[in-house]
């Protein structure tokens, strides 16, 4: 979503850093070009300009002690960096967990902004922190609201509480009540009320989501918001917040191709902190909102910090350890430990989504790679592994011919798709023995994996007490007859 943005930012940078010394008409001339990326982000004005004008200020205060500094460029990045966050809404925020369980969270926005699909990605989260959510279908209004509603709670693997069928008929009031108290009695801790939407701010839904919060008397309220509805976004964002009030932001489809300015604006002007955002239709696509991770990624910088969070999550510590014992006592990485290292990358969602967290993913060749890269290689590599015996899997040389076609068969592939696979398996199984045996790996650098040359740089001699090797002895007689001689 932040691609244009964040390419945008990347040439002004490059602009400054090409200047050599830093003066302020440099910086008058960055604050422009960050000023037209942010505009042409849907950035809403007010928030543009004000935050242009808080890094010129800062800036051209830095200016003196700058032009002492080796790296100008690099102490103005911070303070766009730093100003970037602010507008995100500064620190980080969470749920706040009511003293008297119950914890009651009610959702609230318009029709399609992915308030139902967002309440299943948040029962999802609860139960995975340990908690017991419950979902209360109080979205009597939208056409198979409650149908999609248990469909979502059913795939958590959350209970559901829905009284009604919906489609028009029953009391979204007495539910979202009767909800509430049907969790305190069976000792649920926490409540999620999906609400109805319209198509428009009207007074009807404003005074529907009034009488709601009245009944329930909620602990948090979230407006969901469609990140791909720019300008729009910030507006019924300030109107929600005028008739009904709330008290944080769930950003939803900030996977779509849209300038994802809302982000930049809803927190500054309604003065409410982004909570949450989703990214995809599943329920792993979901994270909680960091300022200062999503300012490090519009800024190219990657988030290696979310990165590593998920890796955390989807890699089992027992089978981390069991192959770190492996490697130390210098048994080999087999296929079976492959599967399992595939297996628990799946978890981990999009493979492009992951690349896209490292720093520089939005620059020219890696971005063009992300685009090219193919998700299902994950699965066909799998596919072929999985059609091997559990002895070919740990013994990968005993794989002849008649055994790579039975695997080909077996799994829908090509042999030599079979053969690639094998190939390369075997180069990063020789090159683990080399780097564990304190070898030096091909095409790195001495310090990037390789062992730095003994003695300043000097390496030891080979000790004298080697037997000479014997000499071959010449096929032509004469010559033969000469060195015998």
């Amino acid at each position: 979503m932040f691609d244009s943005l964040t390419g945008k930012f990347a040439n002004a940078f490059t602009a400054l850093r090409n200047r050599g010394r830093i003066g302020s008409g440099d910086i008058d001339e960055m604050c422009g070009e960050i000023r037209k990326a942010l505009l042409d982000a849907d950035v809403a004005l007010a928030v543009a300009e004000s935050f242009v004008a808080k890094v010129n200020e800062r800036a051209q205060a830095a200016l003196p002690d700058l032009r002492q500094s080796t790296n100008q460029s690099q102490a103005i990045f911070a303070i766009v960096n730093e100003e970037l966050i602010s507008i995100l809404g500064g620190a980080a925020r969470r749920i706040r967990l009511a003293k008297n369980p119950p914890t009651v969270i009610m959702l609230a926005g318009l029709q399609g902004s992915g308030k139902t699909t967002l309440a299943g990605k948040l029962a999802h989260y609860f139960k995975s922190q340990g908690d017991t959510p419950l979902l209360v279908a109080a979205d009597l209004q939208r056409p198979n609201a409650v149908n999609q509603l248990s469909v979502v709670a059913t795939n958590a693997k959350v209970p559901v509480f829905a009284p009604e069928v919906g489609n028009g008929v029953g009391d979204p009031i007495k539910v979202a009540r009767d909800g509430v108290a049907f969790a305190r009695e069976k000792f649920h801790n926490i409540v999620i009320v999906d609400t109805a939407g319209r198509l428009g701010v009207d007074i009807e839904l404003m005074n529907e989501a009034k009488a709601i919060r009245d009944a329930v008397n909620p602990d948090e309220i979230i407006f969901v918001v469609d990140a791909m509805i720019g300008q729009d976004a910030v507006r019924t964002a300030q109107a929600f917040l005028d008739g009904v009030g709330f008290d944080g932001v769930a950003l939803t489809k900030l996977d779509g191709d849209a300038k994802g300015g809302a982000a930049l604006s809803i927190a500054k002007i309604t003065a409410r902190p982004i909570m949450f955002v989703s990214t995809g239709e599943k329920l792993q696509d979901f994270d909680l909102f960091y300022p200062d991770r999503m300012a490090s990624r519009i800024l190219g910088m990657g988030d290696i910090q979310s990165l590593a969070e998920q890796a955390k999550q989807a890699f089992d510590g027992d089978t981390a350890a069991k192959l770190e014992a492996k490697f130390a006592e210098g048994d080999d990485f087999t296929l079976e430990d492959f599967l399992e290292q595939m297996q628990a990358m799946k978890k981990m969602g999009s493979m492009s989504k992951l690349l896209g967290m490292l720093p520089g993913a939005n620059s020219g060749a890696m971005k063009k790679q992300l685009e090219n890269f193919d998700e299902g290689e994950i699965v066909r590599t799998q596919a072929i592994v999985q059609s091997m015996t559990p002895s070919e899997r740990r013994e990968p040389k005993i794989l002849n011919g008649s055994r790579r076609l039975r695997i080909a068969n077996g799994s829908g592939r090509s042999v030599k798709e079979v053969n690639s696979l094998v190939d390369r398996f075997s180069a990063a199984q020789k090159m683990m023995r080399t780097m564990r045996n304190g070898g030096s790996i091909p095409g790195l650098p001495v310090g990037v994996g390789n062992s730095a040359p003994q003695s300043g740089g000097l390496r030891k001699p080979p000790p004298n007490n080697l037997p000479n090797k014997k000499k071959s002895r010449s096929g032509n007689p004469a010559k033969r007859a000469q060195e015998e001689g």
